[in-house]
């Protein structure tokens, strides 16, 4: 009587091959995450310094309203022309307030005419998930970084470097 030969994968070989998966997927996901995390941080400081460009090319052009006491003023959907109300300087993602994990805020700009200051924040929207950092901004251009949230922009927040 022949015996056949069976072929395919015994149960052993195949857990072994679902262990090894699962190891390189524990070792492979938290990285992921990281390099996320620090994509995140890198577009939000980016962010800010497009907001800061924005700002001062605002101040120059409209200079008897300042700067722009919001992100829509900054931004616009009729560009033709652009105005003190809608200058089309960001694009209508940065206007939202929303961007690749964090949360911007401009503040800080009184209510007086014109406006003579202003001050960014950059807040993860989960924070640990899409940002570990919070960052602010204001006119002097330093970017500056905290572990948590930063509601004055001043010396004591850590400029980047």
């Amino acid at each position: 009587m022949k015996t056949r030969k069976q072929k395919g994968f015994s149960l052993i070989e195949l857990l072994i091959v679902v262990a090894i998966i699962l190891i390189i997927a524990a070792i492979a996901i938290p990285n992921l995450l990281r390099a996320r995390i620090s994509a995140n941080e890198a577009s939000a400081v980016y962010s800010l310094k497009t907001l800061n460009t924005a700002q001062i090319s605002y101040n120059s052009t409209y200079p008897n309203v300042g700067y722009a006491a919001t992100l829509s003023a900054l931004a616009g959907t009729n560009c033709s022309p652009p105005t003190s109300a809608g200058a089309c300087l960001i694009d209508s993602q940065m206007a939202s307030g929303v961007k690749s994990g964090y949360s911007f805020v401009l503040s800080g700009t009184g209510s007086t005419v014109p406006v003579s200051t202003y001050q960014f924040r950059a807040d993860p929207l989960t924070p640990n998930q899409t940002g570990v950092r919070f960052f602010c901004t204001s006119p002097d251009g330093v970017i500056r970084s905290g572990t948590t949230s930063l509601t004055t922009c001043d010396g004591s927040a850590s400029p980047l470097q």
